[in-house]
């Protein structure tokens, strides 16, 4: 094979960049014509379509994708040879990381932990809602999503969910607010409790769990964000319904004490991925660095 071309290279990182082969055009004083020529070269060499055209808008393929990713490193390295007199630097590669608006910090920090510190990768890390993430695995602008929910998936877009852990759910509030006890029917009977909302599994499985106790609980706070969850029940207002690893270090340093862990309950973890002929290999090191389980094909 021929050497790359860069400068088809170059033509192709700017219409990526602008996402519109006209205004490309004019910024660089080429015509439209001669900068489609320079990237359908350059598709030829390396033997994938880069663009795929939505009405008037250019989307990158998963090949373009990839193709970015390589263009922004080569010519970010250019630059650190411009300025190596003044300092010095390494090429990065990207990681793009979806999480869950509301998932515990701690979690998300334990699966980043393999990469935090390495000079050679940079974390781009983004929340949202469940459909904002799967629409940027869709779209390829996120590599993995970490979630508490199993996602649907149909033969378009076949989701791989892998499951990294799953956690115990507990009681958990101030000591002075359990007075030596630890019985979850007489807690759940006397004392109020911070819940997570109803469509979050752990509470469903908890109603379950209060119906076969006999017990009515006195609901203080419905709270969808375990962050939230962690600061309210910090306050010693009530009791919260919630894995420990949300409040592993106040547990630690005694402001928080679990009082039981809820039979049966637990809160499912989950890095979810798409199938990829381009699978991002920093991804792949952080699933095998999880020592997770197989994981699961989503289907509905």
């Amino acid at each position: 094979m021929a050497g790359l071309n860069y400068n088809h290279l170059r033509y192709f990182w700017a219409v990526a960049q602008d996402g519109n082969l006209t205004r490309t055009a004019e910024r660089l004083n080429v015509s439209q014509s001669a900068l489609s020529v320079q990237i359908r070269k350059l598709e030829d060499q390396l033997g994938h379509p880069l663009f795929e055209r939505r009405g008037r808008q250019l989307h990158l393929t998963e090949a373009g994708r990839i193709a970015l990713d390589h263009a922004d490193s080569i010519f970010a390295t250019g630059e650190e040879l411009l300025g190596t007199l003044r300092e010095s630097g390494t090429t990065r590669q990207a990681v793009r990381i979806g999480a869950l608006a509301t998932l515990s910090r701690n979690f998300q920090m334990s699966f980043l932990k393999p990469v935090l510190g390495r000079t050679d990768i940079e974390i781009i890390l983004r929340s949202g809602s469940p459909s904002e993430l799967l629409l940027g695995l869709q779209s390829l602008t996120l590599d993995v999503v970490l979630t508490n929910q199993a996602p649907a998936s149909d033969a378009l877009t076949p989701l791989i969910a892998h499951r990294l852990s799953e956690q115990p759910v507990s009681l958990i509030g101030v000591s002075s607010l359990l007075c030596g006890t630890r019985s979850v029917a007489k807690l759940l009977a006397t004392l109020p409790v911070i819940l997570p909302t109803s469509d979050n599994s752990v509470r469903r499985g908890f109603d379950a769990l209060a119906d076969r106790l006999g017990v009515r609980p006195q609901i203080a706070a419905e709270v969808d964000d375990m962050a939230m969850m962690r600061l309210l029940v910090r306050e010693g207002m009530a009791l919260a319904v919630l894995p420990p690893i949300v409040v592993r270090d106040e547990l630690a340093s005694g402001a928080l004490v679990e009082a039981d862990a809820l039979p049966g309950l637990v809160e499912t973890f989950y890095a979810v991925t798409v199938d990829r002929r381009f699978p991002n290999p920093i991804v792949r090191s952080l699933l095998l660095g999880a020592s997770m389980p197989e994981p699961v094909a989503v289907t509905r």
